[in-house]
């Protein structure tokens, strides 16, 4: 009786030291993460910042990768999708829905952000919309979700297309530049870079919730065909994505997601702080 208690009891340990061996040695799988260059320095990056300092990826045996696109914006990601620079990719929704009508076979496997704050920063001595007329302002892209949002609201406050003239700024950081440099009377800027210029002594106009109140902005997106063939990496890539919100909306972990927004953004602590701890952050 011994005997075979001393005989299972091998077996057993042999088992587990060789599931132990084999998990291992298995190898991470790689997963390419697509993200425009405007994005890196915005609240956007925060969730896939958030994901790889705290190893959730690593978690999920992925071998998560980053890969900036440089140049183009949100309006390019669909198309780093087609030409096999990236496996999956953040994108604003306009952009998925214009390059499926196109034919593209892209498609959303989460949602990112809802509902985002994009704040409309004006100079100093704009003291209302109406000052707008006959200034030049700073948008992004005619067919993406800010520029959307901005034309309803300044329609919403009796300002007509043609009262004023346009130049379109990719990026919240060279908007941001435009107004700063006195070029652009008026800009659209996300969070927390809103902040910033309202501490600066910028002027907030209105927030573009007041015209589009319920909107998904944003969602990571990636070719049908492609997710077919991949299903594991994709639901292990959702889960990190989940941990990762789940993270930054615990209220424990607010250090942490404050310095995050430091080191991606480079506002000030007080500013990445109002962010992390005063429900800016819109999550899925």
């Amino acid at each position: 009786m011994n005997l075979m208690y001393r005989r299972w009891w091998w077996f057993l340990v042999s088992l587990l030291l060789a599931s132990t061996c084999f998990q291992a040695s298995a190898q991470p799988i790689a997963l390419r993460y697509g993200q425009a260059f405007s994005v890196t320095t915005s609240i956007f990056s925060l969730p896939i910042a958030i994901a790889e300092r705290e190893g959730l990826f690593r978690r999920e045996g992925l071998d998560f990768r980053v890969v900036v696109l440089i140049p183009g914006g949100s309006d390019k990601m669909i198309d780093a999708l087609h030409d096999d620079t990236v496996d999956i990719t953040h994108v604003a929704t306009p952009y998925l829905v214009s390059s499926a009508l196109a034919g593209s076979d892209a498609v959303a496997i989460a949602a990112e952000f809802n509902n985002p704050i994009y704040s409309l920063v004006a100079r100093p001595e704009i003291r209302n919309y109406a000052d707008l007329k006959g200034k030049l302002l700073g948008l992004a892209d005619e067919k993406g979700s800010i520029t959307l949002s901005m034309r309803k609201l300044l329609a919403l406050k009796g300002l007509r297309a043609g009262d004023t003239s346009v130049k379109i700024i990719e990026g919240t950081g060279a908007r941001l530049t435009c107004l700063k440099r006195g070029e652009c009377a008026a800009v659209p800027l996300g969070q927390p870079q809103d902040l910033q210029a309202q501490s600066e002594g910028y002027r907030l106009l209105g927030i573009s919730t007041e015209s589009v109140p319920q909107l998904l902005y944003t969602v990571t997106a990636v070719r049908r065909s492609w997710a077919a063939a991949h299903k594991d990496a994709l639901v292990r890539y959702v889960r990190a994505l989940a941990g990762a919100f789940r993270f930054i909306r615990d209220p424990s972990k607010r250090d942490t997601v404050t310095k995050t927004i430091m080191d991606t953004t480079g506002v000030s602590a007080a500013i990445a702080a109002t962010v992390s701890g005063g429900n800016q952050i819109s999550a899925p």
